[in-house]
């Protein structure tokens, strides 16, 4: 008996489906859609663990401050300790409202009811101002997750799309119908679907709970303003 030999059928092709060489071979239109797509993914990843890392500093240090504000210690020692350069958005705010203060006392502007009245109008529209400042500062590229989280879907499906029209086009060219021949191209289309995917689900996650712990901290930073400017307010009553 003669040994069966075996033989590739016509029309096929050898080439490797690792994701390195399906980059290689890609398309150029493709391997720039990949390339955008693995770049939003890096900076997306990138932004995620410095907002989380700044998100956690922020907190601690708003605890820190919290601490040495209702400890019962003079605000004006706290004042000139942090005045000058506040380290984070909770002091800020207090550093804003108390320059404001000292700034109306330094020019005799809290002889009249009027004019105090006019003075705790000015200190709560500071401390706003300095608590959306402060926010627009930490939420900084927050727009940045949204944006891939919302477009990399649809930049990976461009790239499939493109990619099968080149595969579509090959089988015209070869005349053969044989999948072989449109595996590469498909299996490249494919992997622009996925790696778009994968841009856009950690930068939606990550975007939704971020936003919400920012807004937590907002609202902490509000609390803080509103308590801080009821203190104004009553020491303000209380000089004759």
């Amino acid at each position: 008996m003669h040994p069966i030999e075996t033989s590739a059928l016509p029309g096929t092709v050898s080439s490797s489906l690792s994701l390195v060489d399906l980059f290689l071979q890609a398309d150029s239109i493709v391997k720039l859609v990949l390339f955008l797509l693995l770049a939003a993914s890096f900076w997306s990843w990138a932004v995620i663990f410095d907002k989380t890392l700044r998100l956690r500093r922020l907190r601690q240090a708003a605890s820190s401050f919290e601490e040495t504000f209702w400890s019962g210690g003079s605000l004006d020692d706290l004042y000139d300790r942090v005045g000058q350069r506040p380290l984070d958005p909770m002091s800020a705010v207090f550093a804003a409202a108390m320059r404001e203060w000292r700034r109306s006392a330094a020019k005799g502007l809290l002889g009249t009811q009027s004019m105090r009245s006019s003075l705790q109008q000015r200190i709560e529209r500071v401390m706003n101002v300095t608590v959306g400042r402060e926010m627009d500062r930490v939420e900084r590229f927050m727009a940045f997750l949204a944006t891939v989280g919302a477009t990399a879907p649809f930049v990976g499906l461009f790239g499939t799309v493109w990619g099968i029209m080149n595969s579509f086009s090959s089988i015209a060219a070869a005349k053969n119908t044989s999948l072989a021949v449109v595996a590469p191209g498909i299996a490249e289309s494919l992997f622009a679907t996925a790696l778009g995917l994968v841009a856009a689900i950690p930068a939606v996650i990550a975007y939704n709970k971020l936003s919400t712990d920012f807004g937590r901290y907002a609202g902490r930073l509000e609390a803080f303003a509103t308590e801080f400017s009821a203190i104004l307010s009553r020491q303000l009553d209380e000089r004759p």
